[in-house]
C-alpha cells in the first residue's frame, strides 16, 4: 500500500547521522561529542535501546476508544510517536495483532475490533503502514508486536467476526480462564499463526517482530488447559506433558525466527517475557526470587534457553518490580539476566514498569519520581544491558509524577540509536 512521503524530522536527521558515524567506525567521535560522563559511557550512549510499548488490546494506549474516525485515530497515533521523540526515545513497539486479528489489511485475519468497535470492519486506513512510515520519518524504529495464540478476552466464538479463522476451525480453540486461545500443540495452528504474522513482515519494513509474555496462558486456579487430544496425538516422544508444551513453544520461536530472516534478513526478532524464568528454590540456575509465576514451569516458555541458544536477537524481560522488592528484587534480577545474556548473541533490554510510577496502589518505592532513574543507574553497572523499554505509551504521555521526565533528564540528554 502506498503512503505519502513524509518530511524527515531534525531528530531523524541527527539519528541518521549518528548511525552513519557508528557504521563508519566513528562511534568514538560520535560519543566524544556528547556532554558529560566518561568516554566509555559516551560511546555506549550512541547505541542504546530506548523503547516504549503501545498497547492496543482493550484500547489500553491506542486508540483511546473504539469507533473514532480514521483521522482521529491517526492523530492519536502520531501524538504517541511525537511523545516518544520528545522523550529522546528511539523505538516504538506497536501491538498490531492483539487478539488473533490485525491492524493492517490481512488476508488471514479480520480487522481488529479496537479500531472501529466491530471486528472485521475496515477502518478506512492502514495503521501499521502509517506507523512504519511516520516512525521512520522521526528517526524511530517500529517493532511490530504480535500475540501468537490469544483469540479473545471472552469465551463466545459467536462474538468473533464471521470470517474469523477460529470460527472455521473450532477444533483449534481452547477455552480457558474466561478467554479463548489457539492450541499451541497443534502443528496446523503453529503454521497458521506464523503465516498470519509473517504477512506483516512481507508487507512492511518493520525493524523487528516482537512477542510479549503470552505463550501458554497464565495459570488459573482450579482450571485445566484442555489439550488432551493434541497431547495424545503429538506428545508421544515426551515423558511428561510439560516438556511437550515447552517444545511446542520452542518450535514456534525457532520457526518464526527463520521465517523473519528469510523475508527480511535485517529485521530482528525479540521477546519480552515475564521477568522470572525459574526461582532458585526450583532450579539452582534460577534467580534469587520467589516469583509466583515461573515462565519455564507455568507458561512453558524456556526463555533462558532461547537466549543461550541464540534463537532470538533480543530479550526484554519485564522486570516490573522496584529495587528492594522482597519476592522479585530488580537489583537481583538485572544481574541474573545479565549473566544469562553474557557471551550470547542475544541483546538484553530491560522492560520497565513506568505505569506503576505514582500509582497509589503500588508500594512506596513507586511513589518516588526517582525510582525508575535508579533502575537505569543500576543497569549501567552491567555491560550486557543494552537499554530499556517502558510500559507504556499512555504513561509516557501523562507521566503522572514526573518519573519519565526524571529518566530523560538523568540519562537521555542526548539522542541514541538502537543497538544492532
Amino acid at each position: 500500500m502506498l503512503h505519502r512521503k513524509s518530511r524527515i524530522s531534525r531528530r531523524a536527521f541527527t539519528v541518521t547521522a549518528l548511525s552513519a558515524l557508528v557504521a563508519s567506525g566513528g562511534a568514538m567521535a560520535a560519543g566524544s561529542a556528547m556532554a558529560g560522563g566518561k568516554d566509555r559511557d559516551r560511546r555506549r550512549a550512541t547505541r542504546e535501546m530506548r523503547g516504549v510499548w503501545v498497547a492496543t488490546v482493550a484500547n489500553r494506549d491506542w486508540p483511546s476508544k473504539q469507533g473514532l474516525t480514521a483521522q482521529k485515530q491517526r492523530a492519536e497515533l502520531i501524538a504517541h510517536l511525537d511523545a516518544a521523540e520528545k522523550s529522546h526515545l528511539n523505538t516504538v513497539v506497536l501491538q498490531v495483532r492483539p487478539t488473533a486479528d490485525a491492524l493492517w489489511p490481512s488476508p488471514y485475519e479480520p480487522w481488529s475490533q479496537v479500531l472501529t468497535g466491530t471486528q472485521g470492519e475496515d477502518p478506512g486506513w492502514d495503521p501499521l503502514g502509517t506507523a512504519v512510515e511516520e516512525a521512520h520519518a522521526r528517526g524511530l524504529q517500529l517493532h511490530a508486536w504480535f500475540n501468537p495464540y490469544r483469540i479473545a478476552n471472552h469465551t463466545d466464538l459467536g462474538k468473533l467476526a464471521p470470517s474469523h479463522p477460529a470460527r472455521e476451525h473450532e477444533d483449534w480453540v481452547v477455552s480457558y480462564g474466561g478467554k479463548l486461545y489457539y492450541n499451541p500443540g497443534l502443528p496446523e495452528v503453529r503454521a497458521f499463526v506464523q503465516r498470519a504474522m509473517l504477512d506483516a513482515v512481507e508487507k512492511y519494513e518493520v525493524d523487528a517482530v516482537h512477542f510479549d509474555d503470552y505463550f501458554y496462558p497464565y495459570p488459573v486456579a482450579g482450571q485445566n488447559f484442555d489439550d488432551d487430544e493434541a497431547y495424545d496425538r503429538y506428545g508421544g516422544g515426551f515423558a511428561v506433558r510439560a516438556d511437550w508444551r515447552r517444545d511446542n513453544i520452542d518450535q514456534l520461536v525457532r520457526e518464526m525466527a527463520a521465517g523473519i530472516k528469510k523475508i527480511r534478513p535485517r529485521t530482528e526478532f525479540g521477546i519480552s517475557p515475564f521477568g522470572v524464568w525459574r526461582n532458585a528454590g526450583t532450579d539452582p540456575l534460577g534467580s534469587d526470587t520467589r516469583g509466583g509465576v515461573q515462565t519455564y514451569d507455568d507458561l512453558y516458555a524456556d526463555t533462558r534457553k532461547w537466549v543461550r541458544e541464540g534463537w532470538i536477537d533480543y530479550i526484554c524481560p519485564q522486570l516490573y518490580w522496584n529495587i528492594g522488592f522482597a519476592a522479585a528484587d530488580y537489583a537481583k534480577l538485572v544481574p541474573w539476566w545479565s549473566e544469562v545474556a553474557r557471551g550470547s548473541r542475544t541483546k538484553l533490554y530491560v522492560g520497565e514498569a513506568l505505569y506503576k510510577a505514582g500509582d497509589p496502589a503500588q508500594p512506596a518505592a513507586w511513589q518516588e519520581p526517582a525510582e525508575l532513574s535508579r533502575h537505569l543507574t543500576l543497569a549501567k553497572e552491567h555491560a550486557e544491558v543494552c537499554g530499556h523499554v517502558y510500559f507504556a505509551a499512555k504513561d509516557v504521555a501523562t507521566d503522572r509524577i514526573g518519573a519519565m521526565a526524571r529518566v530523560v533528564a538523568d540519562h537521555y540528554e542526548q539522542p541514541a540509536i538502537p543497538p544492532r
